[in-house]
């Protein structure tokens, strides 16, 4: 079986230390995309949450409820900083990376399923 596999719990550990170190260091990059910064949360929490789930495969609330933890830690943190600011729509874009992990899933079960009955009126 694919889930909780070692490589998948060494890929999450580095996912958060490379994205632990990106939102807590100094920003030096200059921002040309509109609202980058909140497609970067949630294409981060979309990977924290398929990495997790991978890795540990836990119900949705507990994986929710860790994700909403780290995205609330995230913030406490940065509002802290005198280089970072806290803002609630990073947070809200953190969550919505969990949603659209969990809309992913959903789609990307709901199609094996219906492959694989269409494979079995083929034969």
């Amino acid at each position: 079986m694919i889930y909780r596999h070692p490589a998948f719990k060494l890929a999450l550990l580095i996912a958060l230390i490379i994205i632990s170190y990106l939102v807590f260091s100094r920003p030096n990059y200059p921002q040309v995309v509109p609202n980058m910064d909140k497609i970067g949360h949630l294409g981060s929490f979309f990977s924290l949450s398929l990495l997790t789930y991978l890795a540990f495969k836990p119900k949705w609330y507990l994986l929710t409820i860790f994700m909403a933890g780290y995205a609330l830690f995230i913030e406490l943190v940065q509002s802290r900083l005198p280089y970072r600011s806290a803002e609630g729509a990073d947070f809200i874009a953190d969550m919505g990376g969990v949603l659209l992990f969990y809309a992913a899933r959903w789609l990307y079960r709901r199609y094996s399923k219906a492959s694989a009955i269409d494979g079995l009126k083929n034969e």
